[in-house]
């Protein structure tokens, strides 16, 4: 809706200096810009201009959602525990969750997603394959309880999301939700402005099988991926795979121990032995559960316990202390081999594939063995990629080496399945007049987040610099002073929104052109119009807040250029 803000009449207060715990480029530049301000941690308080911003990414993500078919609807974010429960987030999510009570002594969480609830919606609702399909929306505040909130608005304890789900009676069905979803997020994407990768990532304690992620490129990301620059592969490192090579052992000896007394580590059993780290079999031990397990992967590479805690969810991972090898003589810290793990469970990489020759533990004080051949003197009983992915590893489609990057996620999209339709019995009756079990899909955009990621995508060194279909305004007309030059930028101001434009309008008395021309890069809008040293003749200088570009034009040509 166009409009005149007047800056005299807006609750803006600009800052000349970095907030000192600021360590992100959009946490400098929106609390200086005065977007937002800090109540605690992580938890943020919008500003006039921030609401701006906040809403239209909101408007063209609602959009896009009612394009493909999407009803809006809002539910609550003070929830009651049972649901949960029953779907067993409830203890999955951890510390994580929120957790209260009401004044009778009832259990309540505060929402951190909502697929439980929808899923209940839905099943109240629909009763016939009639109903169906169908996808459903919310843009809501959301909770969870971040162990180190950072970044400002990037990873907060409350964030706005866009939570969106699809109901369908196959799994036809919902593929064809999926795309859907896949297509609208890519166009929310283009039009916010947000340069953004597709990568393939694991659904983890969300469930369902197909599971992709869209990241916005930004030094500044938590999120690490990799791409292929021969091809057009590109995952989460999380869901990097490896595909094992077919290996022959049937020429490696018998296994031989061998003496090496104080090499409890990688690094110390590859310099007694003079060999390189990748001839051996690293086997670290961790407790799933509380039960003791067991991972291999080369001696060369680390084990990622965040894709660990993904394959095995929703079981809990944590590393095992000194004292879980009490009374158990048959885990010899330090020297742990796969050959004699009879009762303990052995995970290994794809790299540890079936004929690969080790040196490892002998599970003894002291001694490792060498020619330990998978499959023929262990077994492993799950192959998991599990190991930290690095540059250059071979790309799963071509082998050409990946590249790495780090990005900040702003959307998630899963193909769930039926794992809360089982939780909840979500059936309808069927063409057959039988019951059938609902399919979904969890589709998931940062509202708040996006807003960050355009900041640290759009910015120099001036300031921020708004995608115009996201800024708070579409001109910021600068008065540089002058009762003139005040008087020529408020009429203009109200031609430009005649013309259909929303403007920011600085006619503040007593603050010098400097602090204006300073403020008006710094908070960012696409257009900076200056009445200035020629208001007099009525012409005005027109500048490109992107490119820097400057030109000087007449009242009417500038209200033609803008509103065009």
């Amino acid at each position: 809706m166009a409009q005149v803000q007047r800056m005299s009449r807006l609750m803006v207060k600009t800052l000349r200096d970095d907030p000192a715990d600021a360590e992100t480029l959009s946490h400098k530049l929106l609390v200086r810009a005065g977007y937002v301000r800090r109540n605690a941690a992580g938890i943020w308080s919008w500003l006039p201009l921030g609401m701006k911003v906040l809403e239209n990414v909101a408007r063209v993500v609602r959009e896009e959602m009612d394009a493909i078919g999407g009803q809006e609807v809002l539910l609550p974010a003070l929830l009651p525990k049972e649901p949960y429960e029953a779907s067993g987030r409830w203890e999955e999510y951890g510390a994580e969750l929120f957790r209260l009570q009401d004044r009778k002594g009832g259990d309540y969480l505060l929402g951190p997603t909502h697929e439980e609830i929808f899923t209940l919606l839905v099943k109240d609702q629909c009763t016939s394959y009639k109903d169906l399909p169908v996808i459903l929306y919310q843009i809501q505040t959301k909770y969870r309880d971040e162990a180190r909130p950072r970044s400002g608005i990037l990873r907060g304890r409350e964030f706005q999301m866009k939570d969106s789900y699809s109901f369908d009676t196959t799994d036809e069905g919902l593929v064809e939700s999926y795309r859907l979803h896949r297509e609208a997020y890519i166009k929310i994407f283009d039009r916010l402005g947000l340069d953004h990768k597709i990568v393939s990532a694991i659904s983890g304690a969300m469930g369902g099988s197909a599971s992709e992620e869209f990241l916005a490129p930004a030094a500044a990301g938590e999120d690490t991926f990799v791409y292929c620059p021969n091809c057009e592969y590109a995952a989460n490192t999380e869901a990097v795979t490896f595909k094992a090579p077919a290996v022959d052992g049937s020429a490696v000896g018998p296994v031989e121990e061998l003496d090496t007394p104080d090499t409890p580590t990688i690094e110390t059993l590859a310099a007694h032995l003079g060999v390189p780290a990748s001839a051996t079999l690293k086997n670290l031990l961790v407790k799933v559960d509380g039960e003791i397990v067991a991972v291999g992967v080369p001696g060369d590479r680390e084990v990622d316990l965040g894709k660990l805690e993904d394959h095995l969810a929703p079981a809990t991972v944590e590393l095992v202390t000194a004292e879980d090898f009490e009374g158990r003589p048959d885990l010899v810290r330090g020297y742990v081999g796969p050959q004699g793990l009879d009762k303990v469970r052995f995970i290994a990489d794809p790299r540890i594939a079936a004929g690969t020759s080790w040196i490892t533990g002998a599970n003894k004080p002291g001694k490792h063995a060498k020619n330990v051949v998978a499959g023929r003197d262990f077994e492993v009983d799950d192959y998991f990629d599990v190991v930290v992915v690095e540059e250059g590893d071979p790309c799963p489609n071509c082998g050409t080496g990946l590249k790495m990057d780090r990005a900040i996620e702003i959307g998630h999209i899963f193909q769930l399945g039926r794992k809360y339709a089982d939780a909840f019995q979500l059936d309808v009756l069927g063409q057959n007049g039988k019951p059938v079990r609902v399919t979904m899909g969890s589709y998931g955009i940062g509202v708040s987040r996006a807003v960050a990621a355009l900041a640290e995508q759009h910015a120099d060194d001036k300031g921020l610099c708004w995608p115009a279909e996201v800024a708070p305004a579409d001109v910021h007309v600068v008065a540089a002073g002058k009762a003139l030059q005040t008087e020529l930028a408020l009429d203009v101001s109200e031609q430009l929104k005649a013309a259909g434009l929303r403007v920011l309008v600085d006619d503040r008395a007593g603050v010098s052109p400097g602090v204006k021309f300073t403020d008006a890069e710094l908070i960012g809008v696409p257009k900076i119009l200056v009445a200035g040293r020629r208001s007099g003749e009525g012409v005005l200088e027109l500048k490109d807040r992107r490119t820097g570009e400057r030109e000087e034009l007449t009242v009417a040509e500038a209200i033609a250029r803008l509103s065009a």
